[in-house]
C-alpha cells in the first residue's frame, strides 16, 4: 500500500496541546490563568487523559473548546467574558460531595462549574471529580464492549 501524502498544512497543524496553550496564552487575563490552573489539575488526576481541541469555528478564533477525554469526553474548558465554564459531560452521574458543581444543574446529563475572577479552585476536589468522571466513562465503555461480545441472547442489560 502506497504512504499517504501529507500537506504542508497538516505538516504545520498545531497539537491540540499548542491550541490550548495559544488559546490561555491569547487570553492574557485572569481566565488564562484560570484555565492553564484547571488544565494542570485535570492533567494530573490521570496522566492518560487525552487534550483534544473541538468545535473550531471563527466565533471563537477558530482556537476551539479545550476538550480533556479518557474513553470519552470527561469535560471542556470553555472561556466567556466574565467565567471560566468546565462542562463535565456525564456530570449529572457523577457525586459531588464537595459541591464543586454550580451551573447546568437542571439537566439530566451535564454538570458545570462556573469559575469567576476572583474564585479559588479547591484542587483535590477537582482531581477527585475528574477521576469519578474518567471511572465512569471507563466502566461504561467496558460495559458496552461486554455487550457487543456477548453471545446472541446473552447480552448485558443496560439500566
Amino acid at each position: 500500500m502506497p504512504k499517504r501524502t501529507v500537506s504542508k498544512a497538516e505538516k504545520h497543524e498545531a497539537s491540540p496541546s499548542q491550541l490550548i496553550d495559544a488559546r490561555i496564552g491569547k487570553l492574557n487575563d485572569w481566565r488564562g490563568a484560570t484555565l492553564a490552573r484547571v488544565r494542570r489539575l485535570i492533567m494530573e488526576a490521570d496522566p492518560d487523559i487525552v487534550e483534544e481541541v473541538k468545535w473550531r469555528k471563527p466565533s471563537n478564533g477558530m482556537l476551539g473548546v479545550p476538550v480533556w477525554e479518557r474513553d470519552g469526553i470527561i469535560c471542556t474548558g470553555e472561556t466567556y467574558r466574565d467565567k471560566v465554564k468546565l462542562t463535565f459531560a456525564k456530570g449529572a452521574a457523577l457525586r459531588d460531595p464537595s459541591g464543586l458543581f454550580n451551573s447546568s444543574l437542571d439537566g439530566n446529563v451535564r454538570r458545570a462549574i462556573d469559575l469567576y475572577e476572583g474564585d479559588t479552585v479547591d484542587a483535590a476536589a477537582l482531581k477527585a471529580l475528574v477521576r469519578a468522571a474518567v471511572a465512569l466513562n471507563t466502566s461504561s465503555r467496558s460495559g458496552r464492549a461486554s455487550a457487543r461480545t456477548a453471545p446472541p441472547g446473552k447480552r448485558t442489560k443496560r439500566g
